[in-house]
């Protein structure tokens, strides 16, 4: 039996009294006739008491009082009277109806039996009030008809849902086991202030159907009569969405709400239809609204059309109520007609509901809507009015519903003691559905084991009991076991699986009497687990329906089935386990029914459920273990996924029910970094399977919960999380309350570190408590409080809790409106707080940082002094901020007060507030009484020039300021400290100080004096503003850098401060940018640089942006003991001066004044003039004055477009001035004239490139090379000469007596132009060299000698020659008998051509050396080649094929000794070769008899070609040189060579390399090498002759004393070889280079080799890269290099770390004469770099050093930068692929200009930026030997790259 309700909140008197008003004021228009009226119901006594009454409201208000305390008899009787005289508005009239205990109007008139009598009374009530009486015959005929039918539904309903279908379920509860309603409990339902569903379709859970609405619309619990109290627009159809999760009781509640309907509670309603969408999907066809009412819920007993009507005009009074929208099987997104919707049209099941939801059918009724979390129809967003969420129970109305349950048991209280005590049973009983199944297992466990009860964990395995126990039940005391049953019962519960699943995959949920088999039906019926129903689909007879009394009854045997069917196999359960379809796709899911379906199958799949699985399935574990397997790798797989937060929570549910530890550890490591849960509801059950899975996981994780609704309950689940190190919550639902209950939860939680409670509602209150709680927690390192209601907290109570918690690091208050009051007092308790180093207050932004370790940390080790005591705990230092605050001048006393109070401050921002000028004042008169380490930032105060002046005085008296930075457009004003050790490091200012006529006084002062940087810029000071200023600088005299940039000062501004500088002692720059200066300004401080002795450089731009910046000569020479060194005075000046003026139009008028005051100034040594469009005749003045600049060493004229004629001035200026050293002009636009200091060194340069030179200019240049004789260079490459250029050019050519190089390149010559020249060189006795090319390079170059040169080279490359072109060329060939070098490369000749090449090339005496290179000397075979030499004229000495490089060189010599040919002849008769080549051998031996170097590369050679080599070539007597080297013999090839060798007795080089010999030939080598006495260098680099074959080369070596080379890198030799190789070396004295790179020892075998090179007294070059040494051999290399005096290369590439490298770097020094280091690609660390760039001024010889690939940085060039400029000799440096950014960049060109002889910098892939770049390019100005510098793959912005190469191309970005 259903105990009786309690505390039902149904509540009709509520209703009722709702109502009266309006009934008081409806009733108060007719006072008269109601007091009439009610003589009939109450006494004369009764009455007379309202005579004192005069308003009409409180006098019917009065009475109605009377009425109803007369007794509900006589209430019902005025009601009823009331209701049928007058024409109340309906729902008055229904209330009062209802309140008078009447159901329906048929009863009206059996209770009234007098009311016509009542009516005829005539006073007053017939004129306002009266009816005839036909119109009340009317009125209740018209009533009467819906009066019937709302009677009808009241039984109809009663009968469904009411006590008569109790009473009935009682009857049959032996049967009807499963019954979920065993009791009503009221359910927690929480309503959304805003529903808002638009947004929550977005959301990723599960499309929600009512995911939680932001955060600002909390939710707030309700009674379900509130749903209907909304208020909504009349004439507006209010939709009310409930949704809740499975087994929330949604259906249940929807039960009980028709069921108080039916009895009354709900008046408001005159009708109240209930459809179950899982009945509705059996309609198939289309239905008008009248049927859908009718037919399928209740047809009227008579006259339906009027009743439908009375429906309609009555709609605000109809209740429809949809339940289970989930189950719905139809599309819901409909689409809606423009056009109107009529009564009569039959539409869809989706239609008629969206078209009620819309108002369009029955506007203004009621439509409750329940669902699971689902995707909602579309139409549906916009719709709802009221939203709700079923949250099922609480602990209250669990602990209700279980004393419900066992209200007749006496083991009651210990039900109720059981579940409170189990946690996991608690989190599941507060979802009903599970409550009810949870209690009928305790049931059952407690009748038959009284003292211990062990439930089940999870939900599958109770529902797996509970079906046990119907089964158990039913059977009674003759029940079996388990087994027994399940065997009886086999087929019935199979056939019930089956009927699930199938019902699941065809989404019906709902079974007619043909879908069941008879025995599964009679089982299920018998047991409880179907649910019988009439299903009505039309008009005619209703149907017998069946469903599983609940889905998720059906979903559990549904998967059932498929773990216990013999049918269903691992793909198809795989294939039904669709997690990651379901979770991933939102829109399209597998199965819309099956909410739990996944979570029973994992539950399944447990240990626990294998035996019965195996007893259900009748199969071996094995096969049922199979099974399971399926879904738990299913489950591991989707841990991989990406996961958002709600499905994360699906799978901790799913691993829950498993169960299974193992499964749980690994998703629970995948899963580590996805724990963030955002906007959705998580209930405890949600928690305690979160729980479970972190727990199982191996590390620490993260826990954010954002904008989610999370249970107070949820909190003590939470508590037993063990591994979490960071919890997240943010949302307003959390106030107070929710701190509380949390401070309780973290004391189970000991790994937390970070606590974040954010975006909530917690007071000041709540604050304190939580604050109170975690102090005792030690670990946490972090708490945010952002965004509370915090306001005003008790900040001492709350900083002295912090100061408990030893490794607290931060507190973030933020937006949380504290006021000014509490910040300025959480600033005075922050500062003497012990463990806070920072508060940080910005606007809303409050942070409190504290020192998060009470560990003592030792002090910096440069303090040695303490190195050997106790460590101690650093200095203490606070950052205070207060930005933003609102400070006021009322306020700064106080702040003093707090920055006085802490004598440890660091950092104070005080920006953004109101200060002003005297607020910011009284703060600085204070600042010598202040400490401050750092910064002082008073920025955006409201300052003014007068409180820039008050600033800077009172800077002035703390001797602590270093610099002051002020701008008031910006609003800035920074002053930073000098820090105590810096302070202290700084020298007393007893110091002797140089004034400017040179005498000397002395001050003396204690303090120290620190230099000062002031910049006063974007201020917009005025020249009046300066005067105040210029008085408070004279008194800073301890000012370094002055920057009084973007101001509006003017020319008269400058010229007043520069009347201060006599007083600014220390000053070092001056900067005065953009002041609006004109030209006045530029001759004004040129005159100063020449008057102003102590001015360093001058830097001026008149541009767009103006730039003023001056630099001057330090003024002071201490002595105190604290200086080291003398610091310059402008009378020891060494390096000169500098004036610069850029983009300014400088007229020539005005180039002569400038000039004027510019030669009067001492030791200027640079000018530049760039960017100034000087004209011909400006740049003529100029240059006439140059020698009037004695100092002078580079004048600069960059960015000035110059003409011709303008590139022809600059170059004859060599004529005006002895000491200009070079003339650069490039591109017309970039000029550079170098002046040597004297004139002792008489080279000149001379570069005129692409300066549009043509023929018009030649006689003009011409005429300047003839009277400049000391030429070294003349580049007049990029020109357009041309090839008449070009003649008139070697016309003059024999005039210029001058030794020098001649570029021609680019200057568009063609080939008649190159046989001109060619003519000229052949005739000419002062061209020594010519080398041509006319490809892409366009080469032309031409070395010019006024001496008689013996050379005579001529190389032509790619000319392109034709046949006609050739011709000629051999005959001016021919003239020229004096030429040394001939050198041809791809021009066209052809074999036949090279033969005639080679007759024409000939001369009386000497060599001559020949190279063709053509693609077919690749082709040609070697004995075709040979054949060619012999073409050659004279005797050949050398002979060189190289096909890789297809290149045929000869050597030849004059004239032709026949004498020697015939004695080699005859010593080579033996040989009587029996080949059909013998002509070709005696043609060979008759050219070749003094053949000296023999090289061959990449041949492959014949068996023909093997023999003449053999008997012939090598044999020669005068052979010294021989090289076989990349090319193809056959094996037996190779042995009769090295059979051969034995016969070059006169050999001294032997070059065998990559001729893969391996260790075999060796030994037959080696007695070929026993018979080379004369043998220099052995080179048999990569070959293969491994330990075995350098150990028997070892032998021959013993006996070659006058070896002076060995190459055997790349031969696989390892530590047995290499030792074998060291004990011969020993004996090597002669030996100058040695190369074994790329072999395989250990550091063993390198310490061998080291010890043995030691006692190489002369070895000059040793090449040791990338072999295993390591540093153990670096290290003995180092000891070994003092007996290393002659080394001049070392190659150690890749072999050393940093140990090593430092050893090495250290023993350097001794090999002075060292010419090459080669370290790349060592780690060599900082220490190596830093001691190898202290040894470099030892190496005076160094020429190349190579670090590329030694992790290089910043830090390290500033020593490599210095000890490289002083290294003399340096021609190359390879920095590449380091990590150099643009400070290395720096300090490396600061370096180049020292470098006179160096060539190449290799800086590709480094770090270097715009600014590195640009300097570089600033200083390769001054450098003018250097070739390029690369600066491929560094970050330079494209624009500028190429802007510095224009400028000069020898700065190379890319490639190309």
């Amino acid at each position: 039996m259903q105990p009786p309700l309690q505390n039902d909140d149904l509540d009709l008197e509520a209703a009722v009294a709702s109502a009266r008003p309006q009934l008081v004021e409806f009733l108060s228009h007719c006072p008269d006739w109601l007091l009439t009226a009610s003589q009939h119901f109450l006494t004369e006594l009764a009455l007379s008491s309202l005579g004192g009454i005069t308003n009409n409201k409180e006098k019917i208000s009065a009475l109605l009082d009377l009425l109803e305390k007369a007794g509900p008899a006589t209430w019902k009787q005025f009601a009823q009277y009331v209701c049928m005289e007058c024409d109340l508005p309906l729902h008055l009239e229904v209330l009062l109806m209802s309140s008078a205990g009447e159901g329906n109007f048929g009863q009206t008139e059996a209770a009234c039996p007098d009311v016509t009598a009542w009516s005829s009374e005539p006073k007053g009530f017939g004129h306002h009030h009266s009816s005839s009486g036909s119109a009340k015959d009317a009125k209740r005929q018209r009533l009467d008809s819906s009066a019937k039918y709302r009677h009808l539904l009241m039984d109809s309903v009663r009968q469904r849902y009411g006590r008569s279908r109790e009473a009935g379920a009682e009857a049959q509860k032996q049967t009807q086991s499963l019954a979920f309603n065993q009791a009503f409990v009221n359910l927690v339902i929480r309503q959304s202030k805003t529903p808002r569903l638009k947004e929550k379709t977005d959301r990723p859970r599960e499309d929600v159907a009512g995911a939680p609405e932001p955060e600002e619309c909390a939710d707030t619990a309700v009674k379900v009569s509130d749903l209907f109290c909304s208020v909504v627009p009349l004439g507006t159809t209010k939709v009310i969405f409930l949704y809740g999760k499975p087994g929330t009781g949604k259906t249940m509640l929807m039960h009980r709400i028709c069921q108080k309907w039916a009895e009354g509670v709900l008046p408001q309603f005159l009708f109240t239809f209930m459809f179950e969408f899982r009945q509705l999907n059996l309609l198939k066809r289309k239905l008008t609204l009248k049927e859908l009412l009718f037919d399928v819920f209740v047809q009227p007993e008579d006259s339906p059309d009027t009743v439908f009507q009375y429906l309609l005009e009555n709609a605000p009074q109809t209740l429809i109520i949809f339940d289970g929208l989930d189950e719905f099987a139809a599309n819901m997104d409909v689409s809606f007609s423009k056009g109107g919707t009529t009564l009569t049209s039959p539409m869809s099941i989706s239609q008629l509901f969206a078209d009620l939801c819309h108002g369009k059918l029955l506007r203004g009724c009621t439509v409750l809507v329940t669902s699971r979390p689902k995707r909602l129809p579309d139409f549906l967003l916009d719709t709802v009015s009221v939203l709700g969420e079923i949250w099922g129970f609480d602990q209250e109305k669990v602990e209700e519903y279980v004393s419900h349950y066992f209200h007749q048991h006496s083991f009651k209280e210990q039900a109720i003691s059981h579940l409170k005590n189990n946690t996991k049973l608690l989190s599941m009983c507060l979802i009903p559905a599970l409550c009810n199944v949870v209690c009928i297992c305790l049931e059952y466990l407690l009748l038959k084991h009284q003292v211990s009860v062990e439930l089940p964990q999870t939900m599958t395995q109770f529902y797996i009991k509970m079906f046990l126990i119907f089964l158990n039940k039913q059977q009674g005391e003759y029940a079996g076991d388990e087994e027994a049953q399940l065997n009886c019962n086999k087929k019935a519960i199979l056939g019930l699986c089956d009927l699930a699943l199938k019902g699941l995959e065809e989404k019906k949920l709902v079974f007619y009497l043909g879908d069941i088999p008879e025995h599964v039906k009679k089982f299920a019926s018998l047991h409880g687990l179907l649910t019988v129903f009439e299903v009505k689909t039309s008009g005619t007879c209703p149907e017998t329906g069946y469903a599983f009394v609940h889905l998720s009854l059906q979903e559990f045997f549904a998967a059932l089935c498929l773990m216990v069917s013999r049918s269903v196999d691992k793909n198809y359960l795989k294939k039904k386990f669709f997690l990651k379809s379901k979770w991933i796709l939102k829109s399209e899911t597998k199965s819309e029914f099956m909410e739990s379906f996944h979570i029973f199958l994992s539950g399944l799949s447990s240990k626990e459920c294998r035996t019965f699985l195996m007893l259900l399935a009748g199969q071996d574990e094995a096969w049922v273990q199979d099974k399971q397997d399926v879904i738990l790798q299913s489950l591991k797989k989707m841990a991989a996924t990406h996961l958002t937060g709600p499905k994360v929570l699906e799978l901790c549910h799913c691993t829950f029910e498993t169960q299974n530890l193992e499964v749980a550890q690994h998703i629970g490591s995948l899963l580590n970094f996805k724990y963030e849960f955002r906007n959705f509801r998580l209930t405890p059950l949600d928690m305690s399977a979160l729980v479970f899975v972190i727990n199982s996981g191996q590390d620490l994780t993260c826990l954010d919960f954002a904008g989610c609704l999370v249970d107070i309950d949820c909190l003590e689940i939470l508590a037993g999380c063990k591994r979490v190190e960071h919890l997240s919550f943010r949302s307003r639902r959390c106030g107070n309350g929710f701190a509380a209950a949390l401070s309780k939860a973290l004391r189970g939680m000991g790994s937390l570190k970070k606590l974040e409670l954010t975006g909530s509602s917690i007071t000041a209150e709540g604050m304190t408590n939580l604050v109170q709680a975690s102090s005792q927690y030690l670990q946490l390192e972090e708490i945010n409080l952002q965004d509370n209601r915090i306001r005003d907290p008790e900040v001492k109570r709350m900083m002295d809790l912090f100061s408990r918690m030893e490794k607290l690091k931060k507190i973030d208050l933020s937006n949380n409106h504290l006021s000014l009051n509490v910040v300025l007092t959480l600033a005075k308790e922050v500062v003497v707080c012990q463990n806070a180093t920072e508060l940080h207050v910005r606007k809303d932004t409050v942070i409190i940082y504290f020192s998060g370790s009470s560990e003592k940390v030792p002090r910096s080790s440069d303090l040695r002094w303490e190195e050997n005591k106790e460590h101690v705990i650093p200095p203490r230092q606070i950052k205070l901020c207060l930005q933003d605050c609102s400070l006021s001048p009322q306020h700064a006393m106080g702040i003093v007060a707090i920055l006085q109070s802490c004598s440890c401050l660091s950092e104070v921002n005080l920006s953004g507030n109101k200060l002003g000028n005297e607020g910011c004042s009284c703060l600085l008169e204070s600042l010598p009484r202040i400490s401050i380490s750092k910064q002082l930032d008073l920025s955006q105060n409201r300052l003014s020039v007068a409180g820039i002046c008050s600033l800077l005085k009172s800077v002035n008296t703390c001797q602590k300021v270093m610099e002051v930075q002020v701008s008031l457009c910006c609003e800035t004003a920074v002053l930073r400290f000098a820090e105590d050790r810096q302070f202290a490091s700084f020298p007393l200012s007893e110091e002797t100080v140089l004034s400017d006529d040179g005498e000397q006084y002395e001050e003396e002062n204690e303090t120290p004096a620190i230099p000062q940087k002031i910049r006063l810029t974007d201020s917009n000071f005025q020249g009046s503003d300066l005067k105040g200023l210029c008085e408070v600088l004279k008194e800073c005299s301890r000012i370094s850098e002055l920057d009084l940039s973007n101001n509006y000062l003017g020319d008269k501004g400058l010229v007043q401060l520069f009347q201060c500088l006599p007083n600014l002692k220390m000053l070092h720059s001056l900067k005065f940018n953009d002041n609006q200066i004109s030209l006045s300004s530029v001759f004004f401080l040129a005159q100063s640089l020449s008057t102003l002795e102590h001015i360093k450089t001058v830097n001026l731009s008149l541009g767009h942006t103006q730039m003023v910046h001056l630099t001057f000569w330090e003024r002071v020479r201490s002595t105190s003991r604290w200086r080291t060194g003398f610091l310059a005075h402008p009378k020891h000046e060494a390096k000169g001066r500098c004036f610069c003026l850029r983009d300014c139009r400088l007229r020539s008028e005005d180039m002569t004044r400038l000039c004027q005051i510019l030669v009067q100034c001492p030791q200027l040594t640079e000018i530049d003039l760039s960017g100034n469009s000087l004209s011909d005749q400006s740049i003529e003045i100029l240059l006439s004055f140059l020698p009037s600049f004695s100092y002078l060493t580079l004048l600069s004229i960059r960015k000035n477009t110059l003409s011709p004629h303008g590139a022809v001035l600059l170059l004859k200026s060599i004529n005006l001035c002895e000491r200009i050293r070079m003339v650069d002009v490039r591109s017309s636009e970039n000029a550079f004239l170098r002046l040597g200091a004297s004139m002792q060194s008489p080279k000149t340069t001379c570069r005129l490139t692409g300066c549009a030179i043509g023929e018009g200019q030649v006689d003009e240049l011409c005429s300047v090379l003839e009277q400049h004789s000391w030429l070294a260079e003349v580049d007049l490459s990029r020109n357009q000469l041309e090839d008449e250029g070009l003649r008139c050019l070697l016309d003059h050519l024999h005039q210029v007596p001058i030794t020098c190089s001649l570029n021609l390149s680019h200057n568009r010559i063609s080939q008649d132009g190159v046989l001109h020249l060619i003519n000229a060189f052949a005739t000419s006795g002062n061209i020594a060299e010519v080398q041509v090319s006319l490809c892409s390079k366009a080469t032309l170059i031409l070395k010019l000698t006024n001496r008689n040169d013996p050379r005579k080279i001529l190389r032509l490359a790619e000319c392109n020659f034709q046949p006609e072109h050739s011709e000629k060329l051999f005959l001016l060939l021919e003239k020229c008998t004096g030429l040394t070098e001939y050198t041809s490369s791809n021009n066209n000749v052809t074999v036949q051509a090279a033969e005639r090449l080679l007759h024409s090339l000939r001369k009386d005496l000497g060599s001559l050396k020949i190279s063709i290179t053509e693609p077919w000397v690749h082709k040609e075979r070697v004995m075709k080649l040979l054949k060619l030499a012999l073409q050659a004229c004279g005797n050949i000495t050398e002979i060189t094929i190289c096909k890789d490089r297809t290149l045929f060189q000869l050597d030849e010599r004059f004239p032709h000794c026949l004498e020697k040919v015939e004695s080699v002849i005859s010593r080579l008769s033996f040989c009587k070769p029996e080949i059909k080549h013998t002509s070709v051998y005696q043609g060979v031996c008759g050219k070749c008899a003094q053949l000296q170097k023999l090289r061959w590369s990449h041949v492959e050679l014949r068996e023909d070609e093997a023999e003449m080599l053999v008997r012939i070539l090598l044999p020669l007597p005068e052979l010294k040189v021989f090289g076989l080297t990349s090319s193809s013999l056959t094996t037996t090839g190779i042995d009769y060579l090295i059979m051969g060798l034995q016969n070059c007795q006169a050999i001294e080089e032997l070059n065998l390399g990559y001729m893969k010999l391996s260790s075999a030939a060796i030994p037959k080598l080696v007695v070929g090498l026993s018979k080379m006495p004369s043998l220099k260098r052995l080179i048999l680099n990569h070959n293969s002759l491994g330990n075995d074959g350098c150990s028997r080369l070892t032998e021959a070596l013993r006996n070659m004393h006058y070896l002076e080379e060995i190459n055997l890198s790349h031969n696989k030799i390892g530590d047995p070889g290499l030792i074998n190789l060291a004990a011969v070396l020993l004996e090597m004295q002669n030996l100058k280079k040695i190369d074994l790179s790329g072999n395989c020892p250990s550091p063993a075998g390198g310490e061998k080799l080291m010890e043995a090179l030691a006692h190489c007294k002369h070895i000059e070059e040793l090449l040791l890269s990338r072999n295993g040494f390591g540093d153990r051999t670096a290290a003995t290399l180092a000891l070994c290099l003092p007996h290393m005096t002659n080394l001049k290369i070392l190659h150690l590439q890749n072999i050393i770390r940093q140990a090593g490298g430092l050893e090495l770097a250290r023993a350097l020094v001794v090999c002075g004469l060292l010419e090459e280091i080669s370290l790349s690609e060592n780690a060599l660390g900082e220490q190596s770099i830093h001691a190898l760039s202290k040894g470099l001024p030892c190496f005076e010889h160094l020429r190349k050093i190579d670090l590329k690939f030694c992790g290089i940085t910043d830090d390290a060039s500033k020593s490599l930068s210095h000890g490289l400029r002083q290294c003399p000799s340096m021609e190359e440096i390879i920095l590449s692929w380091n990590t150099l950014g643009d400070g290395g960049a720096q300090e490396l060109a600061s370096a180049l200009p020292e470098m006179e002889k160096l060539k190449v910098l290799d800086l590709e892939k480094n770090l270097i930026g715009a600014c590195g770049a640009t300097k570089l390019a600033e200083e390769l100005a001054r450098c003018p030997e250097i070739q390029f510098i690369r600066l491929w793959n560094n970050p330079v912005p494209k624009g500028l790259a190429e802007d510095l190469t224009s400028q000069d191309p020898r700065l190379c970005f890319s490639f190309s």
